[in-house]
């Protein structure tokens, strides 16, 4: 990369990080992890701006960008982006869940692309090889598509919905 877009790219952020303010006290700007408990921030805090996990990262919730191997939040809610190998989330989500496998175990609201999508009520779209939501307001695509309550099918191939 020339210095020039390197240089950019740090401003971006930089920028980033100091315009995505902590919401609460207990929130903290930027996580590093190379696997928990060994990172920046406690994993009993919330972190709102970006969590890099190396490895494996834990926090209460992460808002903002959570990019790692594994990027695993416990309570509260989590929104943003979430890119990486496993993105599990213990409570709520909101926005986008890019990875291998995506597991929110209880609301997620927006897209989630992966191998597997697993949501507890999904409002959005799931696309994957194999997704399943106990309920869901959305659009699923893939080879296997479960929706255990209110589905257009419990299970179908292709393509399967809720409305």
């Amino acid at each position: 990369m020339p210095k020039k877009n390197r240089s950019l790219f740090g401003i971006v952020i930089l920028a980033f990080i100091l315009i995505v303010q902590p919401a609460v006290a207990q929130e903290k700007p930027i996580q590093l992890a190379l696997f928990a408990p060994l990172q920046l921030v406690r994993d009993d805090n919330a972190v709102s701006g970006i969590r890099l996990s190396l490895l494996y990262g834990k926090n209460t919730s992460v808002t903002g960008l959570d990019w790692g191997l594994v990027c695993h939040s416990t309570w509260g809610k989590s929104a943003g982006m979430q890119i990486g190998l496993v993105g599990l989330v213990e409570s709520d989500f909101a926005g986008w869940q890019s990875t291998a496998v995506n597991i929110t175990k209880r609301n997620f609201e927006g897209f989630q692309c992966g191998f597997v999508n697993y949501a507890g009520h999904a409002s959005g779209l799931q696309l994957g090889v194999v997704n399943y939501a106990r309920s869901m307001k959305g659009l699923q695509i893939g080879l296997v598509n479960i929706i255990k309550q209110g589905g257009q099918f419990p299970v179908f191939p292709i393509v399967n919905w809720s409305f």
